[in-house]
């Protein structure tokens, strides 16, 4: 192993790995094109592998990467704790590990976390609920990502430490899960406690789950859990297909939806107010963060760390990155003023 790592480092072609878990998601599909221009004017050759959705094809990325002669690998898995077995491979390798976005579980593999601060983006997604929510018995419809993410986990748990309170003192409803409203005067859960009401609230970030889910959820709901109501949504695309079920419902009168990552079709959506808000997670500074992370690895030092994420065996380094809330009041100066996007991409008022 030692021998063929030696190998590879004088016939290296790639030096950094990078693997994305999907092109079927427009945020997976920014990530590519920002890695591909932050890293277009150093002398550091990059390749780019997706793995679209199936965690059998991510480990074979990696291994692709591998035998390219990688000394970095950036990775954003699939599922979490199924990534661990490629990143054990490559840190056997002597490759340094970068868990991307969302940590790999289960693994002492990892040497860094490249992260938004998961935990404060569903802690904006819940306060924009409750600064929106007046009187008491709102109807508080939940949905949350995929059981197999970790950051699922994450964004709940911040959204449910900023909720709960408000469930508990009547503000809101829970309207569509009889495990979360049987947790509903505990603020703080247990992994398995979060898991349970996960597993019956889960999108798994997929439009056509959410969609289906939203109506099910709808056919058995109540007039008085119905009118103007609240929407915790994980992410845009889940956020889109379920504020669409819900607006084409002619029991609701109004409702207040989250989302993340500010792609551009949930900005329409929210110029045009079919979505509240997005957390706008700026991929430039993450790509940026990853890149530099990468960089001093390749140039040996060691990467500044303000705070650990525990993977389930071993607290990994990370410098979380700052988020924000979007919504119609400040799109155009968060989004379009700072040349995250074109004001041309978008239809306005």
């Amino acid at each position: 192993m030692i021998l063929s790592t030696g190998c590879a480092k004088k016939t290296s072609k790639v030096d950094i790995g990078i693997v994305l878990p999907t092109k079927d998601e427009p945020r997976w599909i920014q990530d590519e094109t920002r890695f591909q221009d932050a890293l277009k004017n150093t002398n550091y050759k990059v390749e780019i592998l997706f793995s679209q959705g199936d965690p059998a094809k991510e480990k074979t990325n990696v291994e692709t990467l591998i035998s390219k002669g990688i000394k970095v690998l950036i990775l954003c898995p699939q599922d979490a704790t199924a990534a661990a077995a490629a990143a054990d491979e490559a840190a056997k390798a002597g490759v340094k590990v970068i868990s991307y976005d969302r940590l790999i579980l289960g693994t002492p593999s990892v040497d860094y976390y490249v992260t938004f601060d998961s935990i404060e983006v569903g802690q904006k997604q819940g306060q924009y609920l409750v600064d929106h929510a007046t009187g008491k018995n709102n109807p508080l419809y939940l949905y949350a990502g995929a059981l197999s993410d970790n950051n699922s986990f994450l964004f709940f748990l911040g959204a449910w430490q900023v909720l709960q309170p408000k469930i508990a003192d009547g503000t809101f409803v829970i309207a569509n899960s009889d495990k979360a409203k049987a947790l509903q005067n505990k603020k703080d859960l247990t992994r398995d406690e979060e898991a349970s009401i996960i597993g019956q609230i889960t999108t798994n970030w997929d439009f056509n789950t959410a969609k289906n889910l939203a109506e099910a959820n709808l056919a058995v709901a109540p007039a008085n859990l119905k009118g103007n109501v609240f929407i915790l949504a994980p992410n845009d695309g889940t956020a889109r297909a379920i504020a669409d079920t819900f607006a084409a419902d002619p029991a609701i009168k109004s409702y207040v939806i989250t989302g993340q990552d500010a792609e551009k079709p949930s900005i329409q959506y929210i110029i045009d107010g079919k979505q509240s808000m997005t957390v706008f997670k700026d991929v430039r500074v993450l790509v940026k963060d990853a890149i530099n992370v990468a960089i001093t690895y390749l140039q040996g030092g060691t990467p500044e760390s303000t705070k650990t994420y525990n993977n389930g065996a071993k607290d990994v380094p990370s410098k979380p990155t700052p988020v924000q809330v979007v919504d119609k009041n400040n799109v155009k100066q968060v989004l379009i003023d700072s040349g995250y996007y074109k004001e041309s991409d978008f239809t306005w008022h």
